[in-house]
Protein backbone atom coordinates (compact mmCIF):
# COMPACT_ATOMS: atom_id res chain seq x y z
CA UNK A 1 0.00 0.00 0.00
CA UNK A 2 2.79 2.71 0.73
CA UNK A 3 3.79 1.56 -3.10
CA UNK A 4 0.28 3.62 -3.98
CA UNK A 5 1.83 6.27 -5.46
CA UNK A 6 -1.59 7.92 -6.83
CA UNK A 7 -1.61 8.77 -2.67
CA UNK A 8 1.57 10.54 -2.88
CA UNK A 9 0.41 12.92 -5.57
CA UNK A 10 -3.14 13.38 -3.83
CA UNK A 11 -0.83 14.65 -0.58
CA UNK A 12 0.33 17.39 -2.81
CA UNK A 13 -2.64 18.19 -4.31
CA UNK A 14 -4.09 18.39 -0.07
CA UNK A 15 -0.67 20.32 0.51
CA UNK A 16 -1.24 23.03 -2.24
CA UNK A 17 -5.62 22.96 -1.54
CA UNK A 18 -4.43 23.94 1.67
CA UNK A 19 -2.27 26.92 0.79
CA UNK A 20 -4.63 28.14 -1.59
CA UNK A 21 -7.48 27.86 1.10
CA UNK A 22 -4.65 30.64 3.11
CA UNK A 23 -4.71 33.05 0.27
CA UNK A 24 -8.46 33.02 0.77
CA UNK A 25 -8.28 33.23 4.34
CA UNK A 26 -6.13 36.20 4.14
CA UNK A 27 -8.70 38.47 3.41
CA UNK A 28 -10.78 37.38 6.25
CA UNK A 29 -7.95 37.72 8.43
CA UNK A 30 -7.44 41.34 6.93
CA UNK A 31 -10.93 42.33 7.89
CA UNK A 32 -10.96 40.64 11.08
CA UNK A 33 -13.94 37.99 9.45
CA UNK A 34 -16.06 36.25 11.51
CA UNK A 35 -14.90 32.84 9.45
CA UNK A 36 -11.13 33.22 10.52
CA UNK A 37 -11.57 30.41 12.96
CA UNK A 38 -13.30 27.92 10.05
CA UNK A 39 -10.56 28.87 7.43
CA UNK A 40 -7.61 28.03 10.45
CA UNK A 41 -9.75 24.35 11.16
CA UNK A 42 -9.82 23.78 7.34
CA UNK A 43 -6.48 24.66 6.70
CA UNK A 44 -4.84 22.90 9.28
CA UNK A 45 -6.52 19.77 8.97
CA UNK A 46 -6.18 19.56 4.85
CA UNK A 47 -2.64 20.12 5.76
CA UNK A 48 -2.51 17.85 8.22
CA UNK A 49 -3.86 15.07 6.01
CA UNK A 50 -1.75 15.94 2.85
CA UNK A 51 1.47 15.94 5.09
CA UNK A 52 0.53 12.76 6.24
CA UNK A 53 -0.03 11.36 2.83
CA UNK A 54 2.88 13.15 1.48
CA UNK A 55 5.33 11.27 3.88
CA UNK A 56 3.55 7.67 4.08
CA UNK A 57 3.22 7.19 0.29
CA UNK A 58 6.72 9.05 -0.63
CA UNK A 59 8.34 5.37 -1.00
CA UNK A 60 6.41 5.31 -4.54
CA UNK A 61 7.62 8.92 -5.71
CA UNK A 62 9.38 7.41 -8.68
CA UNK A 63 7.23 4.58 -9.87
CA UNK A 64 5.26 5.72 -12.99
CA UNK A 65 1.64 5.76 -13.54
CA UNK A 66 -0.18 3.59 -15.90
CA UNK A 67 -2.89 4.96 -17.92
CA UNK A 68 -5.71 3.76 -15.80
CA UNK A 69 -3.69 4.76 -12.60
CA UNK A 70 -3.73 8.39 -14.10
CA UNK A 71 -7.25 8.40 -15.40
CA UNK A 72 -8.37 6.96 -11.59
CA UNK A 73 -5.85 10.01 -10.06
CA UNK A 74 -7.52 12.76 -11.86
CA UNK A 75 -11.09 11.73 -11.03
CA UNK A 76 -9.92 10.93 -7.32
CA UNK A 77 -7.93 14.53 -7.67
CA UNK A 78 -11.36 15.99 -8.01
CA UNK A 79 -13.69 14.27 -5.22
CA UNK A 80 -11.00 14.50 -2.82
CA UNK A 81 -10.57 18.59 -3.87
CA UNK A 82 -14.48 18.79 -3.06
CA UNK A 83 -14.84 16.79 0.12
CA UNK A 84 -11.90 18.85 1.49
CA UNK A 85 -12.55 22.50 0.03
CA UNK A 86 -16.00 22.02 1.20
CA UNK A 87 -14.18 22.28 4.86
CA UNK A 88 -14.44 25.86 5.27
CA UNK A 89 -18.24 26.19 4.72
CA UNK A 90 -18.24 23.26 7.28
CA UNK A 91 -16.77 24.93 9.97
CA UNK A 92 -18.46 28.12 9.74
CA UNK A 93 -21.64 26.73 9.68
CA UNK A 94 -22.65 28.06 6.40
CA UNK A 95 -25.05 24.83 6.18
CA UNK A 96 -25.63 24.62 10.00
CA UNK A 97 -23.40 21.42 10.26
CA UNK A 98 -25.08 19.51 7.20
CA UNK A 99 -21.83 17.94 4.93
CA UNK A 100 -23.22 17.27 2.24
CA UNK A 101 -24.42 20.69 1.39
CA UNK A 102 -21.05 22.22 1.80
CA UNK A 103 -19.62 19.10 -0.42
CA UNK A 104 -22.55 20.32 -2.97
CA UNK A 105 -21.07 23.92 -2.81
CA UNK A 106 -17.64 23.13 -2.78
CA UNK A 107 -18.06 20.73 -5.73
CA UNK A 108 -20.32 23.34 -7.30
CA UNK A 109 -17.37 25.46 -7.13
CA UNK A 110 -14.23 23.46 -8.26
CA UNK A 111 -16.42 21.99 -10.96
CA UNK A 112 -17.52 25.88 -12.11
CA UNK A 113 -20.80 24.53 -12.26
CA UNK A 114 -22.24 27.92 -9.99
CA UNK A 115 -25.46 25.59 -8.69
CA UNK A 116 -25.30 27.19 -4.81
CA UNK A 117 -27.71 26.24 -1.32
CA UNK A 118 -27.00 29.71 -0.09
CA UNK A 119 -30.14 31.21 0.28
CA UNK A 120 -28.56 34.52 1.12
CA UNK A 121 -25.48 35.15 -0.36
CA UNK A 122 -24.63 38.74 1.15
CA UNK A 123 -24.67 37.48 4.47
CA UNK A 124 -21.48 35.63 4.34
CA UNK A 125 -18.52 36.70 4.75
CA UNK A 126 -16.36 38.09 2.50
CA UNK A 127 -13.45 35.41 3.28
CA UNK A 128 -15.71 32.64 2.33
CA UNK A 129 -17.51 34.35 -0.53
CA UNK A 130 -13.49 35.03 -2.07
CA UNK A 131 -13.14 31.39 -1.42
CA UNK A 132 -16.12 30.18 -3.14
CA UNK A 133 -14.87 32.49 -6.40
CA UNK A 134 -11.23 31.13 -6.14
CA UNK A 135 -12.59 27.37 -5.94
CA UNK A 136 -14.11 27.70 -9.37
CA UNK A 137 -10.70 29.76 -10.55
CA UNK A 138 -8.83 26.61 -9.53
CA UNK A 139 -11.52 24.61 -11.26
CA UNK A 140 -11.75 26.69 -14.43
CA UNK A 141 -8.69 25.87 -16.26
CA UNK A 142 -8.33 22.30 -14.42
CA UNK A 143 -6.78 21.52 -10.80
CA UNK A 144 -4.36 19.01 -12.44
CA UNK A 145 -3.28 21.23 -15.20
CA UNK A 146 -2.05 23.23 -12.78
CA UNK A 147 -0.01 20.84 -11.37
CA UNK A 148 1.21 19.92 -14.81
CA UNK A 149 1.73 23.64 -15.20
CA UNK A 150 3.80 24.53 -11.27
CA UNK A 151 4.84 21.37 -10.19
CA UNK A 152 5.75 18.99 -13.13
CA UNK A 153 8.79 17.82 -11.07
CA UNK A 154 6.68 15.76 -8.52
CA UNK A 155 5.18 13.65 -11.11
CA UNK A 156 2.37 15.66 -12.80
CA UNK A 157 4.00 15.81 -16.56
CA UNK A 158 1.99 13.13 -17.56
CA UNK A 159 -0.21 13.56 -21.12
CA UNK A 160 -2.71 11.36 -20.03
CA UNK A 161 -3.46 13.05 -16.97
CA UNK A 162 -3.74 16.46 -19.37
CA UNK A 163 -5.99 14.46 -21.97
CA UNK A 164 -8.22 13.19 -18.64
CA UNK A 165 -8.80 16.75 -17.18
CA UNK A 166 -8.88 19.06 -20.53
CA UNK A 167 -12.46 19.79 -21.78
CA UNK A 168 -13.13 18.63 -25.43
CA UNK A 169 -12.50 15.70 -27.74
CA UNK A 170 -8.99 16.27 -28.25
CA UNK A 171 -6.29 17.65 -26.33
CA UNK A 172 -4.03 20.11 -27.73
CA UNK A 173 -0.89 21.05 -27.68
CA UNK A 174 0.40 24.58 -28.30
CA UNK A 175 4.12 23.45 -27.92
CA UNK A 176 5.55 19.63 -28.17
CA UNK A 177 5.96 19.40 -23.99
CA UNK A 178 2.59 18.89 -22.48
CA UNK A 179 4.49 20.99 -19.40
CA UNK A 180 4.71 23.58 -21.49
CA UNK A 181 1.46 22.97 -22.71
CA UNK A 182 -0.02 23.34 -19.28
CA UNK A 183 2.15 26.70 -18.43
CA UNK A 184 1.15 28.71 -21.08
CA UNK A 185 -2.55 28.21 -20.59
CA UNK A 186 -2.79 29.23 -17.20
CA UNK A 187 -0.53 32.17 -17.93
CA UNK A 188 -3.02 33.38 -20.87
CA UNK A 189 -6.03 32.19 -17.98
CA UNK A 190 -4.15 34.99 -15.61
CA UNK A 191 -3.92 37.15 -18.04
CA UNK A 192 -7.71 37.24 -19.06
CA UNK A 193 -8.56 37.27 -15.33
CA UNK A 194 -6.26 40.70 -14.77
CA UNK A 195 -8.17 42.40 -17.69
CA UNK A 196 -11.35 41.44 -16.83
CA UNK A 197 -10.63 43.10 -13.74
CA UNK A 198 -9.29 46.23 -14.63
CA UNK A 199 -11.22 46.74 -16.94
CA UNK A 200 -14.53 46.21 -14.17
CA UNK A 201 -13.21 48.22 -11.87
CA UNK A 202 -12.98 50.95 -14.72
CA UNK A 203 -17.07 50.30 -14.71
CA UNK A 204 -17.02 51.48 -11.41
CA UNK A 205 -17.17 47.95 -9.53
CA UNK A 206 -15.56 47.86 -6.22
CA UNK A 207 -12.40 46.06 -6.37
CA UNK A 208 -13.52 43.02 -4.55
CA UNK A 209 -16.36 42.39 -6.09
CA UNK A 210 -14.11 42.82 -9.80
CA UNK A 211 -11.91 40.34 -8.31
CA UNK A 212 -14.49 37.75 -7.08
CA UNK A 213 -16.64 38.12 -10.40
CA UNK A 214 -13.19 37.90 -12.17
CA UNK A 215 -12.37 34.69 -10.79
CA UNK A 216 -15.82 33.51 -11.48
CA UNK A 217 -16.51 34.60 -15.13
CA UNK A 218 -12.59 33.52 -16.68
CA UNK A 219 -13.65 30.07 -15.61
CA UNK A 220 -17.38 30.36 -16.72
CA UNK A 221 -18.47 29.51 -13.26
CA UNK A 222 -21.25 31.96 -12.34
CA UNK A 223 -21.10 32.14 -8.20
CA UNK A 224 -21.62 36.25 -7.59
CA UNK A 225 -21.28 38.04 -4.63
CA UNK A 226 -25.03 38.97 -4.77
CA UNK A 227 -28.52 37.44 -4.41
CA UNK A 228 -29.36 39.47 -7.57
CA UNK A 229 -26.25 37.76 -9.05
CA UNK A 230 -25.14 40.65 -12.24
CA UNK A 231 -28.67 42.30 -11.93
CA UNK A 232 -27.38 43.62 -8.22
CA UNK A 233 -24.43 46.08 -10.37
CA UNK A 234 -27.33 47.52 -12.39
CA UNK A 235 -24.52 48.83 -14.63
CA UNK A 236 -24.95 48.18 -17.94
CA UNK A 237 -21.27 48.68 -18.70
CA UNK A 238 -20.34 46.31 -16.70
CA UNK A 239 -22.62 43.16 -18.40
CA UNK A 240 -20.55 44.58 -21.27
CA UNK A 241 -17.73 43.89 -19.87
CA UNK A 242 -18.81 40.59 -18.38
CA UNK A 243 -20.19 39.59 -22.07
CA UNK A 244 -17.28 39.67 -23.95
CA UNK A 245 -15.07 37.72 -21.01
CA UNK A 246 -17.88 34.94 -20.70
CA UNK A 247 -17.57 34.92 -24.74
CA UNK A 248 -13.69 34.48 -24.74
CA UNK A 249 -13.37 31.93 -21.67
CA UNK A 250 -16.09 30.13 -24.01
CA UNK A 251 -13.42 29.95 -26.83
CA UNK A 252 -10.73 27.16 -27.28
CA UNK A 253 -7.94 28.58 -25.49
CA UNK A 254 -5.29 26.96 -27.37
CA UNK A 255 -6.51 29.63 -30.20
CA UNK A 256 -5.86 32.68 -28.24
CA UNK A 257 -2.17 31.06 -27.96
CA UNK A 258 -1.83 31.00 -32.18
CA UNK A 259 -3.45 34.62 -32.45
CA UNK A 260 -0.73 35.64 -30.50
CA UNK A 261 1.73 33.76 -32.67
CA UNK A 262 0.09 35.69 -35.33
CA UNK A 263 -1.96 32.99 -37.07
CA UNK A 264 -4.77 34.55 -38.22
CA UNK A 265 -6.21 31.78 -39.87
CA UNK A 266 -7.72 31.10 -36.48
CA UNK A 267 -10.73 33.89 -37.73
CA UNK A 268 -11.57 30.42 -40.08
CA UNK A 269 -12.03 28.07 -37.24
CA UNK A 270 -15.33 25.87 -38.04
CA UNK A 271 -15.78 25.46 -34.28
CA UNK A 272 -15.23 29.37 -33.25
CA UNK A 273 -17.27 30.53 -36.14
CA UNK A 274 -20.14 27.60 -35.66
CA UNK A 275 -20.09 29.04 -31.73
CA UNK A 276 -20.40 32.63 -32.66
CA UNK A 277 -23.63 31.69 -35.60
CA UNK A 278 -25.03 29.42 -32.84
CA UNK A 279 -24.41 32.63 -29.91
CA UNK A 280 -26.11 35.26 -32.66
CA UNK A 281 -28.95 32.97 -33.67
CA UNK A 282 -30.53 32.45 -30.15
CA UNK A 283 -30.14 36.00 -29.54
CA UNK A 284 -32.23 36.64 -32.35
CA UNK A 285 -34.48 34.19 -31.33
CA UNK A 286 -35.04 34.94 -28.01
CA UNK A 287 -34.88 38.57 -28.25
CA UNK A 288 -37.67 38.71 -30.67
CA UNK A 289 -39.77 36.07 -29.06
CA UNK A 290 -39.42 38.24 -25.73
CA UNK A 291 -39.68 41.36 -27.38
CA UNK A 292 -43.71 40.32 -28.65
CA UNK A 293 -44.49 38.29 -25.77
CA UNK A 294 -43.77 40.62 -22.70
CA UNK A 295 -43.64 44.10 -24.74
CA UNK A 296 -40.55 45.63 -23.33
CA UNK A 297 -38.57 47.65 -24.94
CA UNK A 298 -36.76 46.33 -27.77
CA UNK A 299 -33.40 47.26 -26.44
CA UNK A 300 -33.72 46.03 -22.71
CA UNK A 301 -34.98 42.64 -24.20
CA UNK A 302 -31.57 42.90 -26.39
CA UNK A 303 -29.50 43.44 -23.45
CA UNK A 304 -31.27 40.65 -21.71
CA UNK A 305 -31.40 38.33 -24.44
CA UNK A 306 -27.55 38.55 -25.64
CA UNK A 307 -26.28 38.47 -21.61
CA UNK A 308 -28.63 35.38 -20.31
CA UNK A 309 -27.43 33.49 -24.43
CA UNK A 310 -23.96 33.79 -24.09
CA UNK A 311 -24.01 33.27 -19.88
CA UNK A 312 -25.99 29.95 -20.35
CA UNK A 313 -24.09 28.58 -23.39
CA UNK A 314 -20.85 29.49 -22.11
CA UNK A 315 -22.13 27.36 -18.95
CA UNK A 316 -21.38 30.55 -16.81
CA UNK A 317 -24.90 31.14 -15.18
CA UNK A 318 -24.91 34.37 -14.13
CA UNK A 319 -27.97 36.17 -14.64
CA UNK A 320 -29.66 39.60 -14.75
CA UNK A 321 -33.10 38.68 -14.87
CA UNK A 322 -35.35 36.28 -14.61
CA UNK A 323 -35.08 33.84 -17.18
CA UNK A 324 -37.74 31.75 -15.93
CA UNK A 325 -40.17 33.71 -16.40
CA UNK A 326 -39.44 34.07 -20.34
CA UNK A 327 -42.17 32.75 -22.99
CA UNK A 328 -41.32 29.07 -22.80
CA UNK A 329 -40.02 29.20 -27.06
CA UNK A 330 -37.40 31.31 -24.96
CA UNK A 331 -36.60 28.87 -22.22
CA UNK A 332 -36.49 26.09 -24.49
CA UNK A 333 -34.07 27.71 -26.25
CA UNK A 334 -31.51 28.37 -23.09
CA UNK A 335 -32.50 25.11 -22.00
CA UNK A 336 -30.99 23.55 -25.40
CA UNK A 337 -28.36 25.69 -25.26
CA UNK A 338 -26.93 24.42 -21.84
CA UNK A 339 -26.35 20.89 -23.82
CA UNK A 340 -24.25 22.82 -26.45
CA UNK A 341 -22.04 24.42 -24.88
CA UNK A 342 -18.96 26.26 -25.21
CA UNK A 343 -15.86 25.10 -26.90
CA UNK A 344 -13.38 22.47 -26.62
CA UNK A 345 -10.57 23.32 -25.15
CA UNK A 346 -12.89 26.26 -23.27
CA UNK A 347 -13.51 26.90 -19.56
CA UNK A 348 -16.81 25.79 -20.51
CA UNK A 349 -19.01 22.51 -19.52
CA UNK A 350 -21.71 20.46 -21.79
CA UNK A 351 -21.24 18.47 -24.45
CA UNK A 352 -19.13 21.20 -26.63
CA UNK A 353 -19.67 22.70 -30.09
CA UNK A 354 -16.97 20.52 -31.93
CA UNK A 355 -18.95 17.48 -30.43
CA UNK A 356 -22.60 18.76 -31.11
CA UNK A 357 -20.80 19.57 -35.49
CA UNK A 358 -19.61 16.73 -35.25
CA UNK A 359 -23.24 14.79 -34.65
CA UNK A 360 -24.48 16.71 -37.10
CA UNK A 361 -22.55 15.60 -40.09
CA UNK A 362 -21.93 12.24 -38.98
CA UNK A 363 -25.75 11.53 -39.52
CA UNK A 364 -26.07 13.57 -42.25
CA UNK A 365 -23.18 10.90 -43.79
CA UNK A 366 -25.14 8.41 -42.35
CA UNK A 367 -28.46 9.59 -44.33
CA UNK A 368 -26.25 9.88 -47.51
CA UNK A 369 -24.90 6.36 -47.32
CA UNK A 370 -28.47 4.91 -46.59
CA UNK A 371 -29.60 6.57 -50.17
CA UNK A 372 -26.15 6.03 -51.99
CA UNK A 373 -24.70 2.86 -50.31
CA UNK A 374 -21.67 2.15 -52.35
CA UNK A 375 -20.33 5.91 -52.16
CA UNK A 376 -17.07 6.71 -50.20
CA UNK A 377 -17.82 9.56 -47.99
CA UNK A 378 -16.20 11.10 -45.16
CA UNK A 379 -16.90 13.64 -42.57
CA UNK A 380 -14.91 16.86 -42.47
CA UNK A 381 -14.16 20.11 -39.88
CA UNK A 382 -13.66 22.55 -42.49
CA UNK A 383 -11.10 21.14 -44.63
CA UNK A 384 -9.67 18.36 -42.79
CA UNK A 385 -11.00 14.67 -42.72
CA UNK A 386 -11.99 13.68 -39.36
CA UNK A 387 -10.91 10.05 -39.29
CA UNK A 388 -13.32 7.20 -37.62
CA UNK A 389 -11.15 6.68 -34.62
CA UNK A 390 -12.20 10.18 -32.86
CA UNK A 391 -15.76 9.91 -34.70
CA UNK A 392 -16.55 6.51 -32.75
CA UNK A 393 -15.65 8.08 -28.91
CA UNK A 394 -17.81 11.64 -29.76
CA UNK A 395 -20.72 9.08 -30.79
CA UNK A 396 -20.26 6.79 -27.83
CA UNK A 397 -20.18 10.08 -25.73
CA UNK A 398 -23.37 11.54 -26.79
CA UNK A 399 -24.98 8.15 -26.32
CA UNK A 400 -23.27 8.02 -22.65
CA UNK A 401 -24.17 12.44 -21.98
CA UNK A 402 -27.64 11.51 -22.97
CA UNK A 403 -28.30 8.16 -20.73
CA UNK A 404 -27.09 9.92 -17.79
CA UNK A 405 -29.16 12.74 -18.16
CA UNK A 406 -32.43 10.42 -18.25
CA UNK A 407 -31.15 8.06 -15.60
CA UNK A 408 -30.17 11.12 -13.25
CA UNK A 409 -33.42 12.87 -14.20
CA UNK A 410 -35.54 9.75 -13.22
CA UNK A 411 -33.76 9.48 -9.48
CA UNK A 412 -34.79 13.00 -9.15
CA UNK A 413 -38.28 12.46 -10.02
CA UNK A 414 -38.47 9.48 -8.04
CA UNK A 415 -37.08 11.67 -4.90
CA UNK A 416 -40.85 13.77 -5.55
CA UNK A 417 -39.51 16.03 -7.78
CA UNK A 418 -41.20 18.00 -10.91
CA UNK A 419 -39.89 16.94 -14.53
CA UNK A 420 -39.19 20.50 -15.36
CA UNK A 421 -37.08 20.97 -11.62
CA UNK A 422 -35.36 17.22 -12.11
CA UNK A 423 -34.85 17.74 -15.89
CA UNK A 424 -33.37 21.21 -15.75
CA UNK A 425 -31.55 20.45 -12.28
CA UNK A 426 -29.45 17.48 -14.09
CA UNK A 427 -29.04 19.34 -17.55
CA UNK A 428 -27.72 22.56 -15.72
CA UNK A 429 -24.94 20.98 -12.96
CA UNK A 430 -24.30 17.94 -15.47
CA UNK A 431 -23.22 21.00 -17.89
CA UNK A 432 -21.59 22.94 -15.37
CA UNK A 433 -24.28 25.51 -15.89
CA UNK A 434 -26.02 26.37 -12.61
CA UNK A 435 -29.42 27.62 -12.47
CA UNK A 436 -31.81 25.51 -14.39
CA UNK A 437 -35.64 26.23 -14.60
CA UNK A 438 -38.83 26.37 -12.42
CA UNK A 439 -37.61 25.28 -8.93
CA UNK A 440 -34.00 25.63 -9.61
CA UNK A 441 -34.49 28.81 -11.84
CA UNK A 442 -32.10 31.66 -11.56
CA UNK A 443 -33.90 33.36 -8.40
CA UNK A 444 -34.41 29.77 -6.43
CA UNK A 445 -31.08 28.01 -4.81
CA UNK A 446 -30.88 23.88 -5.30
CA UNK A 447 -32.27 23.83 -2.08
CA UNK A 448 -35.61 22.10 -2.85
CA UNK A 449 -33.28 19.02 -3.95
CA UNK A 450 -33.58 16.46 -1.43
CA UNK A 451 -30.39 15.25 0.33
CA UNK A 452 -29.97 11.59 -1.87
CA UNK A 453 -30.68 14.10 -4.70
CA UNK A 454 -27.76 16.34 -3.89
CA UNK A 455 -25.18 14.08 -3.48
CA UNK A 456 -26.36 12.48 -7.08
CA UNK A 457 -26.18 16.29 -8.40
CA UNK A 458 -22.44 16.82 -7.08
CA UNK A 459 -21.89 13.65 -9.00
CA UNK A 460 -23.14 14.44 -12.24
CA UNK A 461 -21.01 17.59 -11.67
CA UNK A 462 -18.11 16.16 -11.46
CA UNK A 463 -18.80 13.47 -14.20
CA UNK A 464 -19.47 16.39 -16.61
CA UNK A 465 -16.60 18.46 -15.64
CA UNK A 466 -14.42 15.48 -16.24
CA UNK A 467 -16.40 14.82 -19.19
CA UNK A 468 -17.72 11.01 -18.72
CA UNK A 469 -14.96 8.83 -19.31
CA UNK A 470 -12.54 9.59 -17.01
CA UNK A 471 -14.95 8.77 -14.15
CA UNK A 472 -15.82 5.95 -15.85
CA UNK A 473 -12.61 4.37 -16.01
CA UNK A 474 -12.34 3.96 -12.28
CA UNK A 475 -15.51 1.39 -12.73
CA UNK A 476 -13.11 -0.94 -15.44
CA UNK A 477 -11.79 -4.23 -14.42
CA UNK A 478 -8.52 -2.83 -14.46
CA UNK A 479 -8.85 -0.05 -12.18
CA UNK A 480 -10.10 -2.57 -9.70
CA UNK A 481 -7.46 -5.04 -9.72
CA UNK A 482 -5.07 -1.82 -9.15
CA UNK A 483 -7.59 -1.45 -5.79
CA UNK A 484 -7.34 -5.12 -4.85
CA UNK A 485 -3.35 -5.38 -5.23
CA UNK A 486 -3.03 -2.17 -3.08
CA UNK A 487 -5.44 -3.88 -0.78
CA UNK A 488 -3.37 -7.10 -0.57
CA UNK A 489 0.21 -5.34 -0.33
CA UNK A 490 -1.57 -3.90 2.95
CA UNK A 491 -2.27 -6.84 4.58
Amino acid sequence: MRHFRMFYLIGIILLFLAAAMLLAALWSFAEQGPDRLAFSKAILLTALVGALFFWYFSRSRGRELSIVENFTLVALAWFVTGIFGALPYHFYGVFDGNYINAFFEAVSGFTTTGATLIVDIESIPRGLLLWRAFTQWLGGMGIIVLFLAILPHFGFRSMTMFKAELPGPVAERVVPRVVETARRLWLLYVALTVAQVILLLACGISFFDALAHAFTTMPTGGFSTYNASIAAFNNPMAEIVIIFFMFFAGINFVLYYRLIRRDFKVFKNPELRFFFFVIITAILFVTFNIYKQTNSDFFLALRQSAFQVVSIITTTGYATTNFDAWPNFSRLILLLLMFIGACGGSTGGAIKQVRFMLMIKYSFRELYRIIHPSAISSVKLGDQIVNEELLRPIMSFGFLYFSLTCLATLALTFMGLDLETSFSAVAATFGNVGPGLAAVGPQHTYQIIPQAGKALLAIMMIVGRLEIYTVLVIFLPESRRIWMKALKEKA
